[in-house]
Formats: structure tokens, sequence, C-alpha cells
């Protein structure tokens, strides 16, 4: 039998429904397995084991009743920190913020709470979510379950090692260069970074989504299903759209045009394992009938450069009005990556945001005679926890997000899935990238890689980390 904890959001309901078991059993078995695992993992941030109990017997109740308040009555989720919840501090993974509780539910948040997920606990993220690392200010070290002295990714750190744990089924991160599929990757899950505008968020900003990070494709689908409802407080969210989001089978590639990029042109060189993993995933998809055509590099280090000077002065803008006490407290990476900002002119800034609108063109003229395009979610596998960033630089601190960013600049969905791993046992990320608005196809060519692929590794234990 699977234990409780393990199962499926969409086993989590049909349980419910012929009363094989309740959400507070659900949620009482989320809780003893955190418990077993996060004195080592440190995944999780306003943590309430009680209230959750709470919220579990009114579900609870509903369920017995027959009357569920929604599609994830008693489901246990995450949420990241980053996304507003009423009532708790947002202090944005670092320890220079004065964080003062949130007035109200971030709009996914709201959807999650609408649709009776039981909310138990935020998940970590690094300093203002500016490292692809379980490292920050304020959270103690997030490790990877499946290597503890291993890193999970970030920014959305917590939730992806929380998912790969086990800590319930359904898991909130946002992304704006990668920060749901690098960690999904690296922690061998399943995300989806939705079009930009598909899930409503508040603030929104250019490039910036919440995404869903789940053990299976059929779980993200079912979050997308409540996240993608409209909210006003995002003036950059999509009009709404009848998206039969649960609709993942009977898709055959026969016929697709699939780009398979592994070289994007700049960035750490491609690790042989994962190189070999995600051609070995086109070549599965060759196998059902798709046509695999080769994507010459697209990303320039022009292209990366500037969009470093961008952010680095973006961030310098947040950071600058500090006083000097409280900007001592940011983790020190951070801060000298951010300092570098103030010595650029607004020419170089302007020139920075350009170079990351010709990304955006170029994303766009590498997918115009194909469907999808294949690639690594990252070069590299995980790297040492301690560590900021795979090379540790804050000199060169994107080279290993160039497959994730280019979706994010253009604005396209991508999902990242495991499709292997290495000599050494650590998973490996395979990235399915689509159209833009096409966050639908993206998940059925993900459902499909899903029932084809080799034959996944037992999930990680406390007992054996």
């Amino acid at each position: 039998m699977t234990a409780l904890h393990d199962l499926s959001a969409v086993a989590l309901i049909d349980g419910y429904r012929k009363k094989s078991f309740s959400p507070t059993d659900v949620m009482r078995a989320v809780i003893g397995h955190v418990a077993s695992w996060e004195p080592k993992l440190k995944a999780l941030y306003a943590y309430d084991p009680d209230a959750a109990l709470r919220a579990a017997a009114q579900a609870s109740a509903r369920w017995a009743r027959g009357t569920p308040v929604g599609p994830l009555d008693g489901v246990p989720v995450t949420i990241k920190e980053n996304i507003a919840t009423k009532g708790t501090p947002i202090p944005l993974g670092t320890a220079a913020t004065m964080p003062t509780p949130a007035a109200d539910d971030a709009p996914p948040a709201a959807r999650l709470r609408e649709a009776g997920a039981i909310c138990f606990a935020k998940t970590t993220m690094p300093d203002y979510g500016m490292l692809s690392s379980g490292l920050s200010s304020f959270h103690p070290l997030t490790r990877n379950p499946w290597d503890l002295s291993k890193n999970p990714g970030g920014s959305s750190a917590g939730a992806g090692a929380a998912a790969a744990a086990g800590y319930g089924p359904l898991h909130l991160g946002t992304d704006i260069g990668g920060s749901v599929r690098l960690p999904a990757g690296w922690c061998g899950i399943f995300t989806l970074k939705p079009s930009l505008g598909r899930i409503p968020i508040d603030p929104p900003y250019p490039a910036r989504v919440a995404g869903p990070m789940t053990r299976g494709v059929a779980d993200s689908a079912l979050m997308m299903a409540v996240l993608s409802d409209p909210d006003r407080r995002d003036h950059m969210s999509l009009p709404p759209a009848d998206i039969a989001w649960h609709a993942l089978e009977d898709f055959s590639p026969r016929g697709l045009r699939i780009g398979l990029m592994l070289d994007p042109g700049i960035g750490l060189p491609v690790d042989p394992d994962v190189s070999a993993a995600v051609a070995a995933a086109a070549d599965a998809f060759a196998s059902l009938g798709a046509e695999i055509r080769p994507i010459a590099p697209v990303v320039t280090r022009a292209m990366l450069d500037g969009l470093d000077d961008f952010w680095r002065a973006r961030s310098w803008d947040d950071i600058s009005k500090l006083p000097p006490e409280r900007r001592a407290k940011i983790l020190p990476y951070i801060l000298r990556w951010a300092e570098q900002g103030e010595s650029l002119s607004g020419l170089a800034v302007v020139r920075g945001f350009n170079r990351t609108i010709e990304m955006r063109a170029a994303a766009a003229r590498a997918c115009r005679d194909v469907d999808f395009v294949l690639s690594p979610t990252s070069p590299v596998p995980t790297y040492p926890a301690e560590f900021a960033s795979p090379i540790n630089d804050p000199v060169r601190p994107f080279e290993h997000i160039v497959f994730t960013v280019l979706w994010s600049m253009s604005e396209q969905p991508a999902a990242s899935i495991n499709c292997g791993y290495t000599k050494g046992g650590l998973p490996i990320g395979l990235q399915i990238a689509g159209q833009r608005f096409d966050d639908i196809g993206v998940l059925r060519m993900s459902a499909l890689y899903e029932r084809i692929r080799p034959a996944q590794r037992p999930w990680p234990a406390p007992t054996e980390a």
C-alpha cells in the first residue's frame, strides 16, 4: 500500500469520495512524515500543523456529508513564502526585510484556498529569489532529499525539496528565470512554468509566473484548473480561457516537429550524463512518430550579460533604499552581485533590457518551424548545498540558467520532468517548451513522456538520507 503522504492529489480526492480515508488521516500522515524529514531538509517556513489539523477536520466533515467545498477540498499544499498568504509575514528569503503579516492572500493562494486545499506551510527561498539555490540569510539552509550534501535548486527551493520528500502532493512556486524548473530538475519532480499571465499573480512583473510543483503531471494539471481562474489584481493576466486541463490522454506525437536543443549557445558545458538522458528522451518521441529537428544555439554572451546588467540594476534599486544596518544582513553573495548595479550607466541598463528583447526574438525564431522544443532543464546536475550557484561566482551568476531563462523572456510555457539519473544517482531534468499560450500542449507532451520514460527510482526516504 502507498503511504497516505505519498498519494497523488488525484488519488486523495478519489479516496475521499470513496470514504477510504479522510483529510484528517492524510494530514496526520503528512505531519508525521514531515517530522521525520524536516530536521534535515529545512524546506518549510511558517509551518502550522495544528491549524492544518483543524482545517482537515472541517474538510473531513464536508466529505462525510458529501459536500466538498471545491476540487481540492482537504488536499495538503505548500506555498512559496513570497506568495502572500493572509496573516503570514513575507521575508522574501532575506534577513534584511522587516516582515509584517500579509493583509490578503495573493491570487494563487486565494484560488487554492477557495478550492479547499489545506495550506499547512510556506516553503523557503533564497534572498529576494535571486539564486538557484537553497541558500538564504533568513531561512536555514534547504537541502536536496536525494542527497543532503546537495542543493535543491531555487529559488523555489523548499517547494522542490518538499515535493521530492513527500510533504503531500501539491506545492506552489514562482519562476522568473528558472525558479520552478531548476529545483524540479534537480529534485526529480514535475513542474510547469506557464505562459506569462496564465496564472494571475500579485505583484505582477515581466516574466514572473507562479507554477505548480508536483511529483506527477496529472497533479499539476489539477492545480492549473484552479490557479488559472481570473483575478483583476494582475494587470498582465491573460483573458479567461476554457482549457481542458485534465484532458492529458489520447495525445500522439506522430507528425509533430520537435526541436532538440542540446547547446543553448553560452553558459556551462552540458554534462555528458545530462546530454545522453535528454537525447534518449528525444529518441523516445521519435519512436512514436515525431520528427526530431536539431535547434542551433540561440543565446549569445551579449544577451546573457545584458540580462545580468538589467537584473543587477533592478535589484540594486531595491537594496540601495535599505539603511546600512539592514543592507548588511543580505546574503553576501547577493549583495556583492547587486552592488555592481550601482556603477552601471542608464544606457548600459537600457542596453541590458534590450538584450532580453533580443533573447525573446531568438526564442521565437527557434520555434518557428517546430511545435515543441526539448532541452536539458540545466546543463549540469545539482551541486554542493552550501553554494549559491553551480560555480558559486557572483561575477558569473547565470551560466546555468540559459536553457530556462530563454523561455521566461519569451513568455512561453515550459515544463521540467525527470528523464533519468546521473551515474551518482542524481535526477536529470528534461525541459519541454511549447508555443506561446500552449500550456495544455506542454502538459500533454509531459504526460505522454511520463508514460514512456524509463522506470523511475523510488522517492528518497529519510532513513536512507
